[in-house]
């Protein structure tokens, strides 16, 4: 039973570590060769419209996901959010 708990322990730690978040600079770092990877180089207009679009469609992403979480929370509560695109709840 003992050796199950530990056992169990180890692949729910070794699990949630692989949940680490980025650091904003290994963030940039992974943002920069993506679009070395498109073709733009550092120093250029396109490169900082590159970083720039990744970092805009990753905000709207994180607003997207958090009106979904506050219409699965009031649809949990009540039924249907006030919204109408809110009226199908998500599974």
């Amino acid at each position: 039973m003992r050796v199950y708990v530990l056992s169990l322990l180890a692949v729910l730690a070794a699990g949630l570590a692989a949940c680490q978040t980025l650091t904003p600079e290994e963030r940039r770092a992974r943002d920069e060769q993506t679009c070395l990877g498109y073709g733009f180089k550092r120093g250029t207009d396109g490169f900082a419209t590159c970083l720039q679009r990744i970092d805009l469609d990753r905000r709207a992403q994180a607003r997207y996901d958090s009106d979904w979480v506050m219409a699965d929370m009031a649809y949990n509560l009540n039924g249907p959010y006030v919204y109408p695109r809110y009226y199908h709840h998500r599974h």
